[in-house]
């Protein structure tokens, strides 16, 4: 059996398990499987392979989209450029990341924006907000990093409202609102939100975080993560079979 997986910390959250058991049953895909494989620690990620020796691909999620670099053998050059890896293609031992996250975004945003927003805020700054800022960058599109805490080129949520222009976009990377925590929401001023302001949520379950909610409620547009998972889990599977 081809067997493939999804590495990180916690895994409560995660639909790829779901996606890709019922893609199997739906596309006749036999002698196939796909496990969550929660770590606790990235260091534990080798001795993890060598305990499961018919693994095929993994994918990666948070926290350890930068740190499993280290353990790799090659990265693809968008990866490398964006410093995050989402998806591992193993062939023979032979460890090649790649990010399937910024083209899988690309994808999403560009069906969900009906206009070009003035800026963008990027709330977080993991793994995934790299993806999401390569891809900001491409399209022309500048943007802030939102962070709790301060650093070299990011700001706080409290300044969030003093650097908002008449239209906007609000990319939410973090795990708040994501189940478990669907209490949780970025601490955004959302009282400002108007009808020319953009909500992109990379959580995808609950479908409607309190961060999108919060957001129709002032008339913004608002789009979760389902789409985005669906389209780099097509591309992890069409880079795990490429070779």
């Amino acid at each position: 059996m081809k067997t493939y997986g999804l590495i990180g910390f916690p895994l409560e959250h995660s639909f790829s398990k779901k996606f890709f058991e019922e893609k199997f049953k739906r596309e006749g895909i036999e002698d196939h499987g796909y496990h969550l494989y929660p770590l606790p620690f990235i260091e534990s990620f080798l001795p993890f392979l060598g305990e499961n020796p018919d693994l095929k691909g993994v994918n990666v999620t948070i926290p350890y989209k930068e740190s499993v670099i280290e353990f790799l053998n090659d990265i693809d050059p968008m990866a490398k450029d964006i410093g995050a890896v989402n998806c591992i293609q193993i062939t023979d031992g032979h460890l090649t990341g790649y990010n399937t996250d910024a083209p899988a975004f690309e994808q999403s945003i560009r069906s969900f924006l009906t206009e070009m927003p003035e800026q963008a805020f990027v709330l977080g700054t993991g793994g995934s907000s790299r993806a999401v800022c390569y891809v900001l960058a491409n399209l022309g599109i500048k943007y802030v990093l939102v962070s709790r805490q301060h650093g070299d080129n990011r700001i706080g949520y409290n300044e969030v409202a003093k650097h908002m222009k008449a239209s906007n976009l609000f990319v939410n990377t973090t795990p708040q609102g994501m189940f478990p925590d669907v209490e949780s929401f970025p601490d955004l001023p959302y009282a400002k939100l108007t009808d020319k302001d953009f909500l992109f949520d990379l959580v995808y379950n609950p479908e409607e975080t309190i961060f999108l909610k919060r957001g129709k409620e002032k008339g913004a547009h608002a789009k979760n993560g389902i789409e985005m998972l669906q389209l780099q889990a097509e591309r992890s599977w069409n880079i795990w079979n490429s070779r």
